[in-house]
């Protein structure tokens, strides 16, 4: 026996069971970001007033460039998967919706790559 009415039957509409998916990936993105936000934020701190040669043999530490490849990683990730959420609930129209998702995940992806790339530029420099 179903629950579902027969137009949805027919439909085949129902639950994408994407939900819980997406869910636990932003909570863990955002359990990830606590401990490497505090790092990073203590790190910048401590280094106010370096030198650009001190900023940038620090980022060319192989640990400090991990840390910060991971935490533009899940940074990114986590600002679509918000953006993501609050697009699909917020804009009705398919088309605008589409294309907004579209630009969002473009844009995170490149940005993320660039910040990346920043990173790992300096990393192999020496």
């Amino acid at each position: 026996m179903s629950l579902r009415s027969p137009l949805a039957r027919v439909r085949g509409l129902g639950s994408a069971k994407d939900g819980t998916g997406h869910w636990w990936s932003q909570r863990l993105t955002a359990l990830a970001l606590i401990p490497l936000t505090l790092w990073f934020t203590a790190s910048i701190a401590a280094l106010a007033g370096a030198d650009y040669e001190t900023i940038r043999a620090w980022i060319g530490s192989p640990l400090v460039a991990t840390l910060l490849l991971l935490l533009i990683s899940a940074t990114f990730y986590h600002a679509y998967l918000g953006l993501q959420v609050v697009i699909e609930d917020y804009i009705h129209s398919e088309g605008t919706k589409l294309a907004t998702l579209l630009l969002v995940k473009a844009a995170s992806i490149v940005l993320g790559l660039l910040s990346a790339l920043s990173v790992l530029t300096i990393l192999f420099e020496g």
